[in-house]
């Protein structure tokens, strides 16, 4: 099912819904930068043959969410859209972020507003990431923002190369979802380029927030590492796990950085278990 929430600002932000969740509390779903909700459609399926509903966003600037204007991309203005669908639910979610979307999650629980989730899942993300990794992913980003692809082979094509240790797909429909084409007939990046370049003369500053927030959090954290990551180091989520009291980590040998499409099965029956564990949140009023 389709639906539009009101996000910070009135900004609009597209979702899916499957499941009905039989007075469980809902799973919200955040993807990560240039990412769209479809990332998430197996999950989905997984978690509703558990009885549980899923609410996955399209993060502002992605996909068929509104663009936001210039300087409206922190960390802290994707979290408070997350607050924003929040509201909506009938009781406080279990809240599942990946890269971008964890960072924002994290920052929504921890800085703006304490106590908005029964659980939080971050997924290949923290707040002490590697450098030379950002700076990849950031550069296969910028690499087709202005000149966009000719096809969706093409475009196929670039993301083979980009990870070249996952086996190579063709021009799948899943892939069209993650591009539009422009009226020059080029195909581009289903994101606002806007999103990329907004937020890196605030990268520090959001990083340092999104480390004081996890600093402070009270919540069932659940921290899954791709076990190949090269964005988060075993190092790295050993000191995010003792600085996060009780928080229960999942390593997913052979996934990268895109945990959830590299070993979905894996993945999936780890965010499960995770959720059977949790104790039902009393419905807020």
């Amino acid at each position: 099912m389709h639906m539009t929430f009101d996000g910070s600002g009135g900004i609009s932000i597209a979702a899916s819904l499957v499941g009905d969740g039989h007075g469980r509390p809902s799973v919200l779903l955040a993807h990560g930068g240039g990412q769209t909700r479809r990332t998430w459609r197996k999950t989905m399926q997984q978690l509703a043959e558990h009885g549980y509903r899923s609410v996955a966003i399209d993060m502002r600037g992605h996909g068929e969410s509104g663009w936001a204007t210039p300087g409206r991309y922190r960390f802290a203005d994707f979290g408070k859209d997350i607050l924003a669908v929040c509201d909506k639910l009938n009781q406080r979610p279990h809240v599942i972020g990946a890269s971008l979307g964890g960072l924002a999650a994290l920052v929504a629980e921890g800085a703006v507003r304490p106590g908005s989730f029964a659980s939080l899942t971050l997924v290949d993300v923290t707040p002490d990431m590697d450098p030379e990794g950002v700076s990849r992913i950031v550069g296969f980003m910028n690499a087709h923002v202005e000149r966009g692809f000719a096809s969706y082979d093409e475009a196929a094509e670039a993301i083979a190369d980009y990870m070249p240790n996952r086996e190579k797909r063709g021009a799948s429909e899943g892939l069209k979802s993650y591009l539009r084409l422009d009226p020059d007939q080029r195909y581009r990046w289903h994101w606002d380029p806007g999103f990329l370049s907004g937020m890196t003369g605030r990268r520090e500053q959001d990083y340092a927030q999104a480390q004081a927030a996890a600093s402070v959090l009270s919540l069932p954290v659940h921290l899954v590492r791709g076990g190949s990551s090269d964005l988060i180091s075993m190092e790295a989520a050993k000191r995010f796990c003792a600085m996060v009291p009780g928080a229960r980590f999942t390593d997913v040998s052979g996934a990268g950085h895109m945990v959830v499409g590299d070993d979905n099965d894996v993945f999936s029956r780890a965010i499960i278990e995770f959720l059977e564990s949790q104790s039902e949140p009393e419905t807020i009023a």
